[in-house]
């Protein structure tokens, strides 16, 4: 979309497509593969790269307590979930989930003592002191706006708000916190994890994660509780015009076209509710009622042709349009994810229980992650090479993490050095 028409969803309706545009079919997920025990033992024996995420956790080549001190959480087939897992060192990592097969692991915070030994101290010791900072997007939070699929069920059209959703936290992070150490990853069946690394941020206490995720979580859907609307302040702030920027051009093709969401009944009411002026909501709402069936670009129109011909004064259309562009496509953020270090994750390289399909990193910065041929499943895996990840299509993801991590070990260690005070012995 060139940069007239794009602007043109803000500016005037012109270039809205008309209700008859043809919208390209979805590419069906492919059937969910649920791994047996087998499968699991496998992996874990063979797949698994134990070394890549020890030093990816521990932030150096020695046992550290970066990594000693971390908790890991296993979940099981029978539903148990064990949380406070420590190891000493990879191999002892290795060993116990190999020996334990639980269905997937999770991993933690770092604590002021070894979580395993936890009952042998006082509650007050098990407060975490470190972790990274993680976000969390899921297409199920676009359940109000997607009409393509629901729940767990994912394609082509509605991945594409999780395309866009890791363009703009990904440049806000980066440009707007200077962090460095980022790694995405798939996490299995319907959305993405970003895990930040840098020491700065590993250090923050609550509070301070949630200044982080507050500013990235414009929506304040969740945490506010806010359903009919957003308001953002004018000037708008640089990271608000960043994202519009990104958002604008996607608007016409993903919600009017593809999603066509206020074609139904209820979310066409859903619709004239996020409009300021009852006078103008209700006499949209009684004519789209007449005609219920008409698609979501017609209605779009409508909004601002009873606008103009009703002269309305209450707000300005233009700011309206705008935050509705923010709030049908703007990232879904689980703000509590991001804050709370108790909270814990499903580690890369994990197999997702329900679908058989491995937790891959990827780079958005070489090329948007399709998870439809990016992500492959157990089944894929053994039927390419039954013992060695080298052979398979999960090769590009261990390398690329390979690379990410020894990066950051590289870089840990030199400012370690950096941080740590000169003693006199070495003047």
């Amino acid at each position: 979309m060139d940069s007239s028409t794009s602007e043109g969803v803000v500016e005037s309706t012109s270039t809205v497509p008309p209700a008859s545009a043809p919208a390209p079919a979805p590419a069906p997920a492919a059937t969910p593969y649920k791994p047996s025990s087998a499968d699991f033992a496998n992996y874990y024996e063979n797949f698994m790269p134990y070394k890549s995420i020890f030093l990816w956790l521990n932030h150096s080549q020695a046992p550290q307590e970066d990594f000693t001190k971390r908790e890991f959480a296993f979940e099981y087939k029978s539903g148990a979930y064990q949380r406070y897992n420590s190891f000493s060192n990879v191999q002892e990592f290795k060993n116990t989930i190999v020996k334990a097969q639980p269905v997937r692991f999770e991993v933690g915070a770092v604590y002021p003592i070894e979580p395993k030994l936890r009952k042998s101290v006082s509650k007050n010791l098990m407060k975490p002191v470190m972790k990274e900072f993680v976000l969390d997007i899921d297409l199920t939070d676009y359940d109000d706006v997607r009409t393509c699929c629901s729940g767990t069920s994912i394609c082509r059209k509605c991945w594409k708000f999780i395309t866009l959703a890791i363009k703009i936290v990904d440049a806000a992070l980066r440009e707007d916190f200077g962090f460095e150490k980022l790694i995405w990853v798939f996490s299995g069946r319907r959305g993405v994890h970003c895990w930040v690394s840098d020491y700065r941020v590993r250090i923050l206490d609550e509070p301070r994660r949630r200044a982080i995720v507050e500013y990235l979580d414009v929506l304040n859907v969740k945490s506010k509780g806010n359903k009919n609307g957003i308001s953002l302040r004018k000037p708008y702030h640089p990271h608000v015009e960043r994202s519009f920027e990104i958002l604008r051009d996607e608007f016409v093709d993903i919600i009017l076209r593809e999603q066509d969401p206020w074609r139904l009944d209820d979310r066409y009411q859903d619709l004239a509710k996020c409009i300021p002026d009852y006078r103008l909501s209700s006499a949209l709402l009684k004519h789209w009622k007449e005609d219920p069936g008409s698609s979501s670009a017609s209605k779009w129109r409508d909004v601002d042709t009873f606008y103009q011909n009703m002269k309305v004064k209450s707000f300005d259309i233009q700011d309206w349009k705008r935050e509705m562009i923010f709030k049908t496509m703007y990232p879904r953020l689980d703000v509590e994810v991001s804050r709370q270090m108790i909270h814990l994750l499903k580690s890369p390289f994990c197999i997702h229980p329900g679908t058989g399909n491995v937790c891959v990193p990827f780079d958005p910065s070489v090329k948007e992650f399709d998870p439809f041929t990016e992500a492959p499943s157990l089944s894929t895996l053994f039927n390419e090479d039954e013992t060695n990840w080298e052979n398979t299509s999960l090769k590009g993801s261990i390398e690329l993490f390979n690379r990410y991590v020894d990066g950051l070990v590289k870089d840990e260690v030199k400012e370690k050095r950096e941080r740590e005070p000169v003693s006199e012995e070495s003047w």
